[in-house]
């Protein structure tokens, strides 16, 4: 267990998703933290000496000893500051179901999301978009069966998997509006989605650190800015 008075330190970047997990773990736990802001196009000392391998954020560092990649950190945060409230879940099926659904959204659906905006043509477009509707039928069914009925895949209060999904919506509506106003998360086939994510926004753990659509556009003109000479 963690004493009051750790050095816990976290490695990061406002607009990424996979930042947000550790920091709404943290908060989760009421753990105080200083968030080291990584400036965009640049790697600092800290970031490559912590993270020598993927050289990636975020990376938390607790007591001067780092923990790097952000589902292998919530694990961590769990374990280690027991005495707040469980983030996974205590049967292991339900750990296992967890962490499927989070291995899914990294591998497979996220990936469409940051891609569906690239699309070059628009039936390279209506492609992606249908991809990533499916994708959220698919955890549409997640949810349902996860939850059991409560709000959040962690049953009455944010879980393991409502942190790796959610950490995701901000981009998730930037990339509707980059769409041109395209419905992902619709109250007719992803009912209980759409509560999910307004409960989930709405958390005091949630609502400082989730970033707002306009900040995440403004992000992502400058990321489309940038690919351009690279592609070209």
């Amino acid at each position: 267990m963690a004493a009051n008075n750790d050095d816990v330190k976290l490695i990061g970047a406002w607009p990424s998703p996979y930042v947000m997990r550790p920091r709404i773990a943290l908060n989760l736990k009421s753990v105080e933290y200083e968030f080291l802001q990584e400036q965009f196009g640049s790697k600092s000392e800290l970031l490559l000496k912590s993270n020598p391998v993927h050289k990636k954020i975020p990376v938390l560092l607790h007591n001067g000893k780092p923990i790097c990649e952000s589902s292998i950190i919530v694990e961590y945060i769990d374990e280690v500051w027991s005495s707040g409230p469980s983030i996974l879940p205590a049967d292991a099926h339900d750990r296992a179901l967890a962490r499927f659904w989070a291995a899914y959204l990294d591998e497979k659906w996220f990936p469409n999301v940051r891609a569906a905006p690239r699309a070059a043509t628009e039936e390279a477009k209506s492609a992606a978009v249908s991809q990533l509707k499916e994708g959220l039928a698919l955890l549409e069914g997640a949810y349902g069966e996860i939850s059991r009925g409560k709000d959040f895949f962690g049953g009455e209060r944010i879980g393991f998997l409502d942190i790796a999904f959610g950490s995701m919506l901000g981009w998730l509506r930037a990339v509707q509006v980059m769409l041109g106003g395209v419905k992902l998360l619709d109250e007719e086939k992803t009912p209980g989605l759409v509560k999910w994510a307004d409960k989930f926004s709405a958390d005091p753990a949630v609502k400082d650190v989730l970033p707002e659509t306009e900040k995440l556009l403004e992000f992502a003109k400058i990321l489309m800015a940038k690919a351009k000479p690279a592609a070209s």
